[in-house]
């Protein structure tokens, strides 16, 4: 079994006087590496303007190709709103075709002369006495016996 470790912490004036000792070999480490960084600082400085405007520039740049091209960008809203228009196009087109033939089986259901005109052209019914002539059906062409005219 091991027992922890006591630590006796020393006094508040002992612990000033470690920290003042300890001062001033921060400040000479401080002062070698201002003094060796000191050139690379003022130059960073001097170029800060530079480094600046080129980080805007490059922010801008990419503001305007993430706006254009990103997930929601122009192109995509574009291409979505030409699918939209479609889509209602088709809406419309197919409610009027739903309409009309809404309108085709009340006409079915109800008027007895479209039912009989239906009858007629579909059957071939006809009423007692009349007589129907249906002319026959033209042969599907032939294709030429040499492949030239597909050429």
């Amino acid at each position: 079994m091991k027992l922890a470790r006591i630590r006796v912490v020393p006094p508040p004036d002992q612990r000033l006087r470690s920290l003042v000792q300890g001062a001033e070999h921060a400040e000479a480490f401080a002062g070698k590496m201002l003094a060796k960084a000191g050139p690379s600082v003022e130059k960073l400085h001097s170029l800060r303007t530079r480094i600046a405007t080129l980080a805007v520039a490059v922010l801008a740049i990419w503001l305007f190709i993430h706006a254009t091209f990103g997930a929601n960008g122009m192109v995509v809203y574009r291409a979505k709103r030409a699918e939209y228009q479609a889509l209602q196009k088709d809406i419309v087109r197919i409610q009027k075709e739903n309409s009309d033939y809404n309108e085709q089986v009340k006409q079915l259901k109800t008027d007895p002369k479209r039912i009989e005109r239906e009858a007629r052209e579909q059957f071939h019914y006809a009423r007692p006495g009349e007589v129907i002539y249906v002319s026959p059906e033209r042969p599907a062409p032939q294709p030429p016996a040499n492949r030239t005219a597909s050429k």
